[in-house]
């Protein structure tokens, strides 16, 4: 659905910030192994430019960035540079294709930050570009806190980094401070003088808005991070940039499919979850519960989607719960390949909804049950828990398992970096068949998809439940469970999970049977 024309250009550049002001976001810390898979992914979506750090950070940080450097990467690696020579050396010393040059643009940050002066700032500017492009190094100037700058000001110390040359220069609003109205008015004058990219934060919710503003008065190239990861309320998500030019103007930007991918990449390195509700990457953007949405939406996909979940690498979802309806429900049974008619139906949508009205999420294996319950059927179980032991004291977490296998008990150990991954190395162990951790990867393959936790009582005894998605091929199952123990709930309901993989496998001939499992 294109509207006005917001640029002339066909493609807008991204320059993803995640590995140096996304890891500025309180309690982020990334390894220089985190950073390369990361740039890794970035390289394959497909990213123009990657600034991989700040080289003046420390030696560690400078071997992060070194590593990034030498990964041979498509995009242009540079590293974030204050307005100080030793910055502009370690970044040479690292490799990088390029700097990001910040200096000083509001009075604020000329006089109170760095005790200088406006003539100061740009005389300086000047002699670090100037130093810089000697070492053939490419160059992006940034006028720091420059929303908040005087333009005049602002616009005589960009347009010196440009005459002296900079490849390009970029409007900061380091704060998140201005507005689309703002936004463009600087731009407008900036992009007059020479490219312009755009460095916008979400601390008014305005990220996304100014960066069209910026696009659409001007820029080509625009600074975020993945999931909008950054300081306060974070930098503009470049997936949603991405999305948003594509769908709305037809730009092209970055591959959109491999967006997805990329946001569980840095939400794993990162430690930050995928809020459900998030554009793009949330859980529940291609979700669906409601009886009405569910039933438009199984007859016409774009009924309530403004664009198809595959574009960039998800698939729908539907949710159950009491806004559930006949369709859904139906239709959650069918991806099982389990088959009602109409009066088992009604009577399996209203316990559903009933577990609904109690404030439980309804999850795949809940849904099952209750179908197993409405017919009278018994379910033979492929693999169940038989024990538990899982320790955490010492520098290994270690767990065990006693799993019944078909007619069999196994029995294996894993190591972790906690006691549930421990425990999951276990189970794969368990089900390879050879009892130990050495054996984890082979056997039965399975993909933890998600995996969440939810306190339900309070104190030092509180209860919690565990919910997991697992998937095998292209079979996907969601599992909750319940108790004192948060391993122990972990466990039990991935392997709660795996059984009701392996028995819809088994029923259409997919895999082994259970005694046959270590041969998989």
């Amino acid at each position: 659905m294109t509207r006005t024309q917001l640029t002339t250009l066909d493609e807008v550049q991204l320059l993803d910030t995640t590995l140096r002001d996304g890891e500025q976001m309180p309690g982020v810390s990334l390894t220089p192994t985190e950073k390369v898979d990361i740039a890794r992914e970035l390289d394959a979506a497909g990213m123009h430019l990657i600034e991989a750090g700040s080289a003046c950070t420390s030696e560690g940080e400078r071997e992060a960035i070194r590593r990034v450097a030498d990964e041979g990467l498509d995009a242009t690696v540079t590293s974030f540079a204050r307005g100080v020579k030793r910055d502009v050396d370690h970044a040479l010393d690292c490799g990088v294709d390029g700097i990001n040059l910040v200096v000083p643009a509001s009075d604020k940050h000329v006089e109170t930050k760095v005790g200088s002066t406006r003539d100061d700032v740009v005389d300086r500017t000047v002699e670090l570009v100037e130093y810089a492009k000697d070492h053939d190094l490419w160059v992006e100037v940034l006028g720091e806190d420059g929303s908040r700058a005087d333009l005049d000001y602002l616009e005589r110390l960009l347009g010196a980094g440009l005459d002296a040359g900079a490849d390009r220069i970029c409007y900061c609003d380091t704060v998140g401070a201005a507005d689309p109205e703002r936004t463009a008015e600087v731009v407008s004058r900036l992009a007059d003088r020479g490219p312009t990219s755009l460095h916008t934060h979400d601390d008014l919710g305005f990220g996304v808005a100014n960066v069209h503003a910026g696009l659409k008065a001007g820029a080509d190239t625009v600074h975020g991070t993945v999931m909008g990861v950054g300081e306060r309320a974070g930098n503009v998500a470049l997936e949603e940039v991405a999305i948003a030019l594509d769908r709305s103007y037809d730009i092209d930007t970055v591959e959109l499919e491999r967006l997805y991918r990329l946001c569980r990449t840095v939400s794993e390195a990162t430690g930050v979850a995928l809020p459900p509700n998030k554009a793009v990457c949330g859980a529940n953007a291609f979700a669906h519960e409601s009886g009405i949405h569910t039933d438009g939406t199984l007859k016409d996909g774009t009924m309530y989607e403004p664009y198809p979940p595959e574009t960039v690498g998800r698939e729908r979802r539907l949710v159950l719960g009491k806004h559930a309806g006949r369709a859904g429900v139906k239709a959650a049974l069918a991806e099982h390949d389990v088959a009602v008619d109409d009066d088992e139906l009604s009577e399996v949508v209203s316990r559903v909804k009933e577990l609904g009205d109690r404030g439980k999420r309804v999850t795949d294996a809940d849904l099952l049950a209750i179908t197993e319950d409405v017919q009278g059927r018994e379910r033979d179980r492929h693999v169940e828990l038989v024990d538990l032991s899982a320790t955490s004291g010492g520098n290994l977490p270690t767990a065990s398992v006693r799993l019944r296998v078909g007619d069999d008990e196994r029995v294996a150990s894993g190591t972790g970096d906690g006691p549930v991954d421990a425990g999951l190395e276990a189970v794969r162990a368990a089900l390879a068949g050879d009892g130990s951790e050495q054996g984890a990867g082979s056997g039965v393959d399975f993909e933890l998809d998600s995996y969440h936790v939810d306190a339900i009582t309070g104190g030092t005894d509180a209860v919690v439940t565990v919910e997991v998605d697992l998937s095998r091929g292209d079979r996907s199952v969601s599992v909750s469970s319940t108790d004192a123990d948060i391993t122990r709930a972990s466990v039990v309901a991935m392997v709660d999970g795996l059984d009701r993989l392996l028995s819809a496998a088994a029923k259409d001939g997919s895999a082994p049977d259970a005694a046959s499992l270590a041969d998989d």
